[in-house]
């Protein structure tokens, strides 16, 4: 961010662009009837349909020159490729682990990490849950418990890592727990609460408690880079980014991370310094994924991941993503637009509840907010909330604690003037927002990534009418 002589402060984009790929924006009308083709569920939605994808930033954030330069030099042996070495090497530089697994992506590890790691009956406490790590875990018996600081879940307030453990729930959990825990988990950053960051000092807090108790510890660094920005913005100024990666690394057992997130690339890692667990570990990544010194991850992916890995140590490129998602986040706020506060990574976050108060939870107000907001702008968000929090019985309303509509923003992708484009939209959404009504399932609540849904009357089609009057033949 830096300051103008003639308007306020705007995100400066960091790099220039060399190749583009085209997009389109669909009149209202067709993107009404995507919706409806789509069952209303975002996930169904095709690319041709889509102006902005914020979907996710997962394997969707834009590449270096150099990283797809670096694509050409992959050496393709089936076994003991110099290219593994490399990417060995790269992040033992930055992680200071020497071992390193490969995985075709995070839910992969995931899974190595709960077959290898975790017995029947077993513990596994985390800051807060994730839906592909509590299936893993309950996969092989296991259980899990969220032990996130109160204030993790009050969506409005200052805190600036409201996805701090509570040290006091992890002690007495692994107290009362002695000797059937598997390993603390800790997320940094935390996904399902608005992509908020934990603080390194927590970090460091929580694992030394864990060497107390003898209980390993396993950081999920999918969302790291844009946690790495906040703690050296927030906590400690004082810390290069790569001081406070070394820091970290050094406190914790274990490393995991998807590639589709950090890196800007493809594929999987599981980090150690411990041979018993790598040994462990190790037989799982070739009957799961692949022989190990290729397994999971093309041979041109790790080329371009040793590049990528540099990149989320550049404070300018780690900086952007959290410096568009807060201006996003102010610019809606100053229409009076909900958002989750302060601004954290991965995306901004619409505070479904607030937006849509008349929409009750039994029909899904960040689900019908997400297909307004495509259907008034083309920008394609995730529900987060009670369509897709995971939930314990099928059969009791799947209301979470939260009811988010997050708008992820992929690195290096997205403009300035498609962000206000977007801003737009969504200020002439809210003005209408009465006009929003509530989704139901068709056919019951499977609960997976190909769900439809139908709107409860027809308010979407009042939603168009409503658009064309106001903005006549614009899209």
């Amino acid at each position: 961010m830096i300051n103008y002589f003639s308007r306020e402060p705007l995100p400066l984009e960091m790099h220039k662009i060399c190749y583009v790929q085209k997009t389109q924006l669909q009149p209202v009308e067709r993107r009404l009837a995507a919706a409806r083709e789509a069952g209303f569920n975002s996930y169904r939605l095709t690319s041709n349909d889509v102006y902005l994808d914020m979907l996710t930033d997962s394997g969707v954030n834009a590449m270096t020159l150099c990283q797809l330069a670096a694509m050409m030099r992959a050496d393709e042996a089936y076994a003991g490729s110099t290219t593994f070495s490399r990417l060995s090497a790269k992040l033992f530089d930055i992680f200071d682990k020497k071992y390193f697994l490969p995985a075709h992506q995070g839910r992969a590890c995931e899974q190595i990490l709960s077959r290898g790691l975790i017995k029947e009956g077993q513990l596994v406490p985390m800051n807060f849950e994730f839906g592909t790590t509590i299936n893993q875990i309950k996969q092989v018996g296991g259980r899990h418990v969220s032990l996130l600081l109160d204030e993790g879940l009050v969506l409005q307030s200052d805190k600036p890592f409201k996805g701090n453990f509570d040290l006091k729930k992890l002690r007495h959990v692994l107290e009362s727990e002695r000797g059937n825990v598997a390993f603390v988990r800790i997320e940094a950053g935390t996904n399902l609460i608005g992509g908020q960051p934990i603080s390194m000092d927590n970090i460091i807090e929580a694992a030394a408690i864990c060497r107390e108790y003898g209980v390993l510890t396993v950081l999920d660094a999918s969302l790291y880079q844009d946690n790495l920005h906040f703690i050296r913005t927030r906590e400690h100024p004082e810390l290069s980014t790569r001081q406070i990666t070394k820091l970290i690394a050094q406190a914790v057992d274990i490393i995991y991370f998807s590639a589709r997130k950090l890196g800007f690339g493809k594929g999987g890692a599981i980090l150690t310094n411990d041979e018993s667990i790598f040994l462990k570990l190790e037989p799982l990544i070739a009957r799961f994924e692949g022989f190990p010194t290729y397994g999971g991850i093309s041979i041109r992916d790790m080329e371009s991941l040793i590049d990528g890995l540099d990149d989320t140590m550049d404070d300018d490129t780690i900086a952007q993503g959290p410096n568009f998602i807060a201006y996003l986040a102010g610019e809606l706020q100053k229409y009076g637009i909900p958002v989750v506060t302060p601004p954290g990574g991965l995306g901004c976050h619409i505070d479904a509840r607030k937006f849509v108060p008349h929409v009750p939870l039994s029909e899904y107000p960040a689900g019908s907010l997400a297909a307004a907001i495509y259907i008034s702008s083309g920008a394609r968000g995730m529900e987060r909330g009670g369509i897709d929090e995971p939930i314990e019985n099928p059969n009791d309303p799947p209301f979470g604690a939260m009811e988010l509509v997050r708008l992820a923003m992929p690195r290096r992708v997205y403009t300035i003037s498609q962000i206000n484009y977007l801003i737009d939209r969504l200020s002439w959404l809210y003005e209408n927002r009465d006009l929003i009504g509530g989704l139901y399932f068709e056919e019951g609540a499977p609960r997976n990534f190909y769900d439809r849904l139908n709107s409860i009357g027809d308010w979407p089609e009042r939603l168009v009418k409503k658009f064309r009057i106001d903005f006549g033949e614009s899209l």
